[in-house]
């Protein structure tokens, strides 16, 4: 009896160790398109510039992951479990063995002047992230990104970065800034903690929406009319794109994490489709 009890125990060990999520190959098939195969980047950001890599802890990755950026390209992966994405964030670890990342609390709350904090990052921050933080124009909102920088500013004002990010990251981002990126190191030019405290409780405070306001959008340069109803319309434009031998990224609500579910207009929906080998073409051209 003991020895098929010890016969089932190793089949079960076996069965769960080959059940076991594998993250290279999940982050090729769902990341490696924009984010480069090595995390050199492309279309998204690169995530194996080591002071990323420094300064952002698991929990920024797994959130990310899950809840992507509402309204930029960044998808929310809520198909993928949560071992599957503790799997991918360990291969992006495995892309810069030696760096070894800043830990954070990331239930502490950073209290500071509000009103000051909107000055400040008015004066320091809005030039790159935007007046009401809603990122630079580039890779992240478009499939492009001026030639002389490497990386373009993230949405600050979005509720994936908020959910990701924790005050005391936010805080030491904004201490030490990001080298190889844009990012400078606001301590270092005369911040003290006190202001960088304000600054990031007025970028927590967009949680409550205070300081939102809606952006402007551009009227849609083709317009048709469709004999169908919208999910029909929808399944019939993702047929024809991938006739063209395009990739579906993903279909979702275009208010989706703009406003609260019951006051999106259920009507807009928005489909990402794109060749990602023109893109990443098109990206390395100077």
């Amino acid at each position: 009896m003991s020895k098929l009890f010890r016969f089932i125990l190793l089949l079960l060990l076996a069965s769960s160790s080959v059940a076991a999520p594998h993250g290279d190959t999940l982050y090729n098939k769902n990341c490696g398109a924009c984010h480069g195969l090595d995390g050199s980047g492309g279309v998204g950001v690169p995530l194996s510039l080591p002071s990323f890599q420094a300064s952002v802890d698991d929990h920024f990755l797994f959130q990310t992951i899950r809840h992507g950026r509402p309204g930029r390209v960044m998808p929310a992966f809520t198909d993928l479990s949560d071992a599957q994405i503790n799997a991918i964030v360990k291969h992006l670890r495995s892309l810069t063995p030696d760096i070894k990342p800043v830990k954070f609390d990331n239930q502490k709350v950073i209290k500071g002047d509000i009103a000051n904090g909107k000055q400040l990052y008015t004066e320091n921050c809005a030039q790159c992230h935007g007046a009401r933080g809603e990122g630079g124009h580039g890779t992240g909102v478009t499939f492009s990104r001026p030639r002389d920088l490497p990386i373009i500013a993230p949405a600050l004002n979005n509720s994936g970065f908020l959910k990701a990010a924790s005050d005391e990251m936010i805080h030491y981002t904004i201490t030490h800034g990001r080298r190889g990126t844009p990012m400078q190191a606001f301590g270092r030019k005369g911040q003290n903690e006190r202001e960088i405290d304000d600054i990031v409780a007025y970028l927590r405070s967009f949680e409550q929406g205070k300081h939102w306001t809606p952006i402007a959008v551009d009227e849609a340069t083709i317009t048709m009319e469709s004999e169908y109803g919208l999910e029909e319309t929808v399944e019939s434009l993702q047929l024809a794109a991938i006739g063209k031998n395009f990739k579906i990224i993903r279909v979702q609500n275009l208010e989706d994490g703009m406003f609260p579910e019951e006051e999106q207009d259920q009507r807009s929906v928005i489909v990402y489709f794109c060749n990602f080998d023109f893109v990443n073409r098109a990206i390395n051209i100077d």
